[in-house]
């Protein structure tokens, strides 16, 4: 059977990663809003909605909307790192929602709308702990909760049902429950001495 193609890109959404390109995972409440943040995104190839970080294999909506596989929503971006960096990723990621909220994002409540990183790479490891902990004082400073996002080694990633991929393409008007602090996030690299 033929992989949908994604509705922006034309690409296969089960395309391998091509070579020289780059992913990252990234929870941030609602999928559907995060995929679109994503795929606007110059050098960003692919994006692909789904469930990663729980215990049960190929989960339903259903089943992680039931709160019991562990799963978080989260979007898979393919990008090529010669064109858009992590750290830009990670400032698009901060800045767009609420990394203190613990399991849920404003209305929506549940450990699958947790705010998740799950990295490929020991650089992007340290890109994400840096940028977190650059991002926390930030916060702080606006008197801001502490942050609750988990930094996590990519594990298995299940693509959610079609209906679900590139929603908001399909339904413009559909719900997008983003909504970022107002704190801002420095596009930083990691110093040379770390």
């Amino acid at each position: 059977m033929t992989a949908p193609l994604h509705r922006i890109f034309g690409r296969p959404l089960d395309a391998p990663v091509p070579k020289g390109f780059d992913q990252a995972i990234f929870g941030m409440g609602c999928y559907w809003g995060v995929e679109r943040l994503f795929w606007q995104l110059d050098g960003v190839w692919l994006t692909e909605v789904g469930f990663a970080g729980g215990t049960v294999e190929n989960p339903t909506y259903k089943q992680v909307c039931a709160g019991t596989t562990g799963h978080a929503e989260v979007v898979r971006v393919i990008y090529d790192s010669s064109r858009i960096s992590f750290e830009r990723l990670l400032q698009v990621f901060w800045e767009n929602h609420n990394p203190t909220q613990g399991n849920r994002q404003g209305n929506d409540v549940g450990s699958q709308y947790r705010s998740l990183i799950m990295y490929f790479t020991e650089s992007q490891k340290a890109a994400a702990e840096f940028s977190k902990a650059d991002y926390g004082n930030r916060l702080a400073v606006a008197g801001l909760a502490d942050i609750t996002t988990r930094i996590e080694p990519a594990g298995p990633f299940y693509p959610a049902h079609e209906d679900h991929q590139q929603y908001l393409d399909r339904y413009p008007d559909g719900y997008c429950g983003l909504r970022g602090t107002g704190v801002e996030a420095p596009l930083t690299d990691i110093p040379e001495e770390i």
